[in-house]
């Protein structure tokens, strides 16, 4: 029977610098093609271009306010790329984000008449917690009953937001809000001091530039980490070399879900204020895209995470503008990922032309 004409072969050896370049050419390629869709909606695209990828960041609060999304990817990405490394694949951030938020919010309003110094510090450990135990329920299942941690962490989500909806609609709905689903304010001693005034740019964004270094130092100078990337990349040697996997799964898991879950914590005592119903703002499932772009690398991270920060800001801006659905900043995103995967495609794999016969 002929094979297919078009068949994919593996490289012998790919190249180390394309796949530090592949990035920049799915940014390219996601450019070109985000052109010719203004065109095919019969927008002019250079002046879609410009309120897209321009004029967001022309002004100082329009720079600030892009530091103030890149700050939850950023989080949300360095916990995932420490298990994607293993081969761990937490696709759940978004749901820990939420519980991280709700973990903050439930200390927020516990200690709502508290004006210590310690309650920022208290959030940010009860947001960590609630996204780790949220984590933490993946990482059960697979170890002991060899679940799909994909498909659990991804079917939690939907839980995570389940609850989140009943505790501000029930118990936590503020009674002077009006009926809104929502909790009361935090008070002062619960929200992040803002680094430039006039700006909605909270403490949150130092917070997640520590979080990079940390996630540098666990990768690349640290024994689990290295443990983790053998996992990864090799995972008979790893076995050979004594390595736990479950050790592996659950270490991958719970940096994720810690991660995502001072996101969570960031965002309700950011600029939020509060916890609602629409905490749940996707920057769980856009911190997959960034981890890849940026190639689980913090340095990259934080460039990738600039970059997805500024897709939602221009979405906004097209929606406001050219009269074109937010929604707009998706279609990039997935134009994003698919360039990103495409071309790492090429890298590990040459493409032949010509029939061959098969036994």
């Amino acid at each position: 029977m002929p094979d297919f004409p078009l068949r994919l072969e593996p490289r012998a050896e790919p190249s180390r610098l394309m796949s530090y370049l592949s990035p920049l050419i799915a940014v390219a390629l996601t450019l070109l093609v985000g052109l010719l869709l203004f065109s095919a909606l019969g927008k002019d695209p250079i002046e879609g271009f410009r309120y897209f990828f321009i004029n967001p960041v022309r002004t100082l609060y329009g720079l600030s306010e892009l530091l103030l999304k890149a700050t939850p990817l950023m989080m949300c990405a360095i916990g995932l790329a420490i298990g994607f490394r293993a081969n761990v694949w937490n696709i759940g951030a978004e749901g820990q984000f939420v519980l991280g938020a709700i973990g903050a919010s439930g200390a927020a309003l516990y200690f709502s008449g508290s004006d210590s110094a310690m309650l920022l510090p208290a959030m940010v450990v009860a947001g960590a917690l609630a996204g780790a135990a949220w984590a933490a329920i993946p990482a059960l299942l697979k170890t002991q009953f060899n679940a799909n941690e994909i498909l659990v962490s991804l079917m939690l989500v939907y839980v995570a937001q389940l609850l989140v909806s009943w505790l501000v609609f029930g118990p936590w709905r503020d009674p002077y809000g009006f009926g809104f689903p929502q909790t009361e304010m935090f008070h002062d001693a619960a929200l992040l001091p803002i680094l430039l005034d006039g700006t909605r740019l909270s403490f949150a964004f130092v917070i997640a530039l520590a979080m990079l270094a940390l996630g540098y130092v666990f990768m690349h100078r640290s024994y689990t980490g290295f443990k983790m990337r053998v996992a990864g990349e090799a995972a008979a040697a790893a076995r050979y070399a004594g390595f736990s996997a479950k050790r592996m799964i659950w270490i991958g898991l719970l940096c994720g879900g810690g991660a995502a879950g001072i996101a969570g914590m960031a965002e309700v005592a950011g600029p939020m204020g509060q916890l609602t119903d629409k905490v749940s703002l996707g920057y769980g499932f856009a911190a997959i895209i960034v981890a890849f772009v940026g190639r689980l690398n913090p340095v990259g991270i934080l460039f990738a995470s600039l970059l997805m920060a500024l897709l939602f800001l221009g979405g906004e801006q097209v929606q406001q503008y050219m009269n074109l659905p937010s929604s707009i900043s998706m279609v990039f995103q997935g134009m994003l990922l698919f360039f990103l995967l495409g071309s790492d495609v090429f890298i590990n794999y040459r493409l032949r032309i010509g029939c061959a016969a098969s036994v």
